[in-house]
């Protein structure tokens, strides 16, 4: 399983609970989509994820910027993931960028809006934000890659799955 994750917006820790808090620490990979906001947050999800893959977003401290990347990219179980905290990107740019990268998916953040689009062969991911929702209903994306696609849920921290979707290979 990948668990996907964005803008914690923390000073202290990781800001972890429940099912979101659960699914990190399960995952075979845990992705993160920027705005840790500081370093001891950064290190916080270090220890409780068995493998981070994640990039800056843009409330980042110089030492989080130093540590991680503004973009990347990842590949696990086959699929192509581009990464971006999304802040100077809209859904045309995002789907360029994961073309570019010749990516299956495209994991973003920034807005905190937890959302899945298909954007032609692409799939826009943003799980929202897990601890800092502000006017939207807090989330995270739990993903499973099987041979056919990806099939995803977005949870709230207490678990429940507000919306599923799959993305065909």
């Amino acid at each position: 399983m990948i668990c996907v994750v964005s803008d914690t917006h923390g000073t202290d820790g990781h800001r972890l609970t429940g099912r979101t808090l659960d699914a990190v620490r399960e995952a075979d990979l845990t992705l993160h989509a920027g705005d840790f906001t500081a370093e001891v947050v950064l290190d916080a999800f270090e220890d409780e994820a068995r493998d981070l893959r994640a990039v800056h977003g843009n409330n980042a401290t110089r030492g989080v910027r130093d540590r991680l990347p503004t973009e990347r990219v990842v590949e696990h179980d086959g699929i192509r993931i581009a990464m971006t905290h999304g802040d100077r990107h809209d859904e045309t740019t995002l789907s360029l960028f994961g073309r570019e990268a010749d990516a299956d998916l495209v994991v973003f953040g920034h807005s905190h809006d937890p959302d899945f689009v298909e954007a032609g062969k692409i799939g826009l991911l943003n799980p929202g934000s897990h601890a800092d929702p502000r006017w939207y209903r807090p989330g995270h994306a739990e993903l499973d890659v099987d041979e056919t696609g990806i099939e995803g849920e977005l949870r709230e921290p207490d678990g429940e799955v507000f919306e599923t979707f799959r993305l065909e290979r």
